[in-house]
């Protein structure tokens, strides 16, 4: 069979069974932060959950503003979170997702595709043994889902809003979601 002539449109069964891996959604960025709202060792115990669970070094949140009804003032570190991207972001929210049970509540999507979620343990992560001296430290998990082209809004130079078609939308995550991770939604 010789290849169609140059400029002959490619059969239909050809371009009607690939859908176009640009469109495809994929995971951006995963925020896993742990908020204890003091520092000291609150703080030092949260940010070593988080090297345990992520193998990544956490870097401290600070305080917006000032609270003297809890004691907090404006810079003071009162938690700890770490950016997960690429084969690591996916690979920790295997196991996140593992920890709930595969999961999720839909309300935790919003608008433009994005999730959160939190876990009430580290002890939920399979694997992570109970520690004592660290206690219970539960963590929130923020994820970002977009299309390739989503670096437009990040970069230095000539950068734009994400125009509508690079953005997902609650029910794409969804679909992706229970796809790629296998996750079911509790109504």
């Amino acid at each position: 069979m010789s290849a169609p002539a140059h400029g002959a449109a490619p059969t239909a069964t050809a371009s009607s069974s690939h859908e176009n891996p640009l469109r495809a959604l994929k995971v951006i960025k995963v925020v896993v932060n742990a908020g204890v709202g003091e520092s000291g060792e609150a703080r030092t115990k949260a940010e070593k959950v988080l090297q345990m669970v992520t193998h990544q070094k956490p870097v401290a949140t600070r305080a917006h503003s000032t609270n003297r009804d809890f004691g907090i003032r404006e810079g003071q570190e009162i938690g700890a979170k770490t950016t997960l991207r690429g084969p690591g972001a996916v690979e920790f929210l295997e196991h996140a997702f593992e920890a709930r049970d595969r999961q999720l509540d839909p309300n935790s999507i919003d608008r433009f595709g994005n999730f959160s979620f939190g876990i009430a343990d580290y002890t939920d992560f399979t694997g992570m043994k109970y520690d004592p001296q660290i206690g219970i430290h539960g963590m929130d998990i923020a994820v970002e889902i977009g299309r390739s082209g989503w670096r437009v809004r990040d970069r230095r130079t000539r950068s734009a809003p994400i125009p509508r078609r690079l953005r997902s939308t609650r029910e794409e995550t969804r679909r992706f979601l229970e796809e790629r991770f296998k996750v079911t939604f509790v109504e």
